[in-house]
C-alpha cells in the first residue's frame, strides 16, 4: 500500500470532518451522552471549522491512500519548546497499517523544526486504541484532567508527555 504524507488542502475538509467524527464518536462511545456528543461533532468537525483551521494550521497533515484522505493528524506548538498533538485519527478500515506512526513523525519532525523538545497529547481515559500507541511511541501518562461539558457530564482524559530532542 503507497501512503503518502501530505499537507492538507481545503478539497480535502470534508473528508477531514468525517475521519474525525467518526473517530472521535467512536473513542467517547458509551462515555458520553448522544447529545454531547452530536454537540461537540458540530462544533469542532463542521466544514467551515475544518477549513478555518486548515488555513490556520492546526490541521497540519493528512494521509493518502489511492487519492483518498484515509488518516489526519494536527497540532502546534503551546510554548517556545512544547509541541502538542491535537487530533490524530485514521479511516477504521486503514487503521494498524503504520499510518497513525508515519502522521505522528511528520507532525513531530515539525515541531522539531519549530523548537519543539517535548511534546503532548491528550487521550480520553480508557481508549485502548490511542492509549498503547501514544505508549509504544514514548509517551508517559503525567496526570488525568477531568472537564465539565455542557451536558454537565464529565469528560475525562489523560495527560501524556514525551521527550522528542
Amino acid at each position: 500500500m503507497n501512503i503518502s504524507i501530505e499537507r492538507p488542502q481545503p478539497n480535502q475538509a470534508e473528508a477531514i470532518a468525517e475521519i474525525c467524527s467518526i473517530g472521535w464518536k467512536q473513542t467517547v462511545e458509551g462515555k458520553l451522552s448522544k447529545e454531547y456528543q452530536s454537540q461537540n461533532v458540530k462544533f469542532w468537525y463542521n466544514q467551515e471549522k475544518i477549513l478555518n483551521d486548515i488555513e490556520a494550521g492546526s490541521y497540519t497533515h493528512v494521509a493518502i491512500v489511492h487519492s483518498k484522505v484515509v488518516g489526519v493528524i494536527g497540532g502546534a506548538m503551546t510554548a517556545p519548546e512544547i509541541g502538542e498533538v491535537f487530533v490524530l485519527y485514521v479511516d477504521e478500515t486503514y487503521r494498524y497499517k503504520g499510518i497513525g506512526r508515519l502522521l505522528l513523525a511528520a507532525l513531530t519532525e515539525q515541531q522539531k523544526e519549530q523548537g519543539a523538545k517535548e511534546q503532548w497529547v491528550s487521550v480520553q481515559e480508557d481508549n485502548q486504541r490511542g492509549i498503547p500507541f501514544y505508549e509504544a511511541r514514548g509517551f508517559t501518562f503525567q496526570r488525568k484532567k477531568i472537564t465539565k461539558t455542557d451536558t454537565g457530564e464529565e469528560q475525562v482524559s489523560l495527560r501524556y508527555f514525551r521527550v522528542i530532542e
